[in-house]
């Protein structure tokens, strides 16, 4: 068995995908607001800045960077994790258990890759960004609500028509086909 190695730099930029075990579920936007709240629940225990997230209907891109000396990227999103769960089940929510009895809401692991440098953060920045077109959710960057691509157009960092209309989105744009 091949053990995976994380990169673990303290303070480092990291982009993430993480995913729910159940690939055809949208609990993500479903409960948005319940994962807003378990995301600034964990950012008040162990702050980190979020530079670039967009949330899908079962997976969530994410691009963190984490205060000098620190690089428990993993607690964090353990954290995330559980609170959004624990909010689901709060609300009445049915959840599938695995036969340890642990809910089966996530899949157990998640991808990181530590950013490089500055052309390295751009791109996955633009990846983030254009995800919900690569789906085929919406047809511009624009349309897509759960994204920070609204807060980069406010803050002048990028033109509201970026990547303007896909009439034939990119299915090869960095993901792996199964």
């Amino acid at each position: 068995m091949v053990r995976y190695r994380r990169n673990f730099v303290p303070g480092g930029t990291y982009f993430f995908t993480v995913t729910l075990a159940d690939r055809t579920s949208s609990a993500l936007v479903h409960h948005v607001d319940a994962l807003r709240k378990a995301f600034r629940i964990a950012r008040h225990e162990r702050p980190f800045t979020i530079d670039a997230i967009v949330i899908l209907p079962e997976h969530l891109h994410a691009i963190w960077t984490l205060p000098s000396g620190d690089s428990d990227f993993s607690g964090r999103w353990k954290r995330i994790k559980a609170h959004f769960t624990h909010r689901l089940v709060a609300a009445g929510v049915p959840l599938k258990r695995h036969r340890n009895g642990e809910y089966a809401l996530w899949q157990r692991r998640f991808w990181e890759h530590t950013i490089r440098n500055e052309n390295d953060f751009e791109r996955h920045v633009d990846y983030v960004h254009f995800n919900p077109v690569k789906h085929r959710l919406v047809s511009r960057a624009r349309e897509w609500p759960y994204s920070s691509f609204h807060v980069y157009v406010r803050r002048g960092l990028l033109p509201a028509d970026w990547a303007g209309d896909v009439e034939e989105p990119m299915v090869d744009f960095g993901e792996r086909r199964d």
